[in-house]
């Protein structure tokens, strides 16, 4: 089967481009979401969409490329990525928010470097999609490292306990990611792409689960999602990821 060569500065044009959009333009499933709460106050913000970012904290910019295992990318992929990032923050006059040291906290001055997530898929086509992860949500994320015995009651407990806990502070109506099963890192993972989900479960089990978490949550939600994957038979990670109301991502196929 013959590979496709795409140049990693195709990634440049792709991110600068979405980056911008994600934090101007509100996509269409968290619109419809936001109609259905019906706060007024959100409705008005967002419907002026493509003017003025949808908040302040124009995040920092997680990008998750699917990777078709028939796709060459040539070049340097996360220099190309973060050039993307670069070009977003000029030229759509976006806040400069990431340091370079946890602890010495020097600006970098473009909002570089970016998370970059990379995961191999079929075919030979490149998904990019970039999400603003702005702080007053992350900050509000939480890993357990719970035991098995805890079960889906202790699972249930933990949701409901961090998404009250990150609500006064989280910009309601919000999104809760939960990521079950791998490792501490890999639930973590799991719980910030969960936010990005539209649609119920397509595993029933996880769709109930779902379901009963969002009645006890729908006062100051509008979604519940959940990923799982394969874990230790000695622990039950879980991760809760917040997203504020303005849940924003954009992507693209190239």
């Amino acid at each position: 089967m013959s590979v496709r060569e795409m140049d990693a500065r195709r990634l440049t044009d792709a991110v600068a481009k979405l980056y911008v959009q994600a934090c101007l333009v509100l996509p269409e499933p968290v619109k419809a979401k936001l109609y259905a709460f019906g706060n007024p106050y959100i409705i008005e913000n967002f419907e002026r969409n493509g003017i003025i970012p949808l908040c302040q904290d124009t995040g920092m910019a997680a990008v998750y490329l699917e990777v078709g295992q028939d796709v060459h990318l040539t070049g340097d992929i996360p220099a190309a990525v973060d050039e993307g990032v670069r070009r977003a923050v000029k030229e759509g006059y976006l806040r400069s928010s990431i340091v370079a040291d946890p602890l010495r906290r020097q600006n970098t001055g473009d909002n570089t470097p970016a998370l970059l997530y990379t995961d191999l898929v079929p075919g030979d086509r490149v998904k990019v999609t970039v999400v603003p992860r702005g702080f007053g949500c992350e900050n509000k994320a939480r890993v357990a490292m719970l035991a098995p015995a805890d079960g889906v009651e202790g699972v249930k407990a933990f949701v409901l306990e961090t998404a009250k806990l990150a609500v006064p502070d989280a910009c309601p109506p919000v999104s809760i990611g939960v990521g079950l099963g791998g490792s501490f890192d890999r639930a973590a993972y799991l719980a910030k792409k969960a936010t990005l989900r539209d649609g119920p479960n397509p595993d029933p089990y996880y769709a109930q689960l779902e379901s009963a978490l969002y009645e006890q949550t729908k006062k100051f939600s509008f979604g519940v999602h959940i990923l799982a994957a394969p874990t230790h038979i000695a622990g039950l990670p879980c991760a809760v990821s917040i997203g504020c109301h303005s849940l924003r991502y954009a992507s693209e196929e190239l």
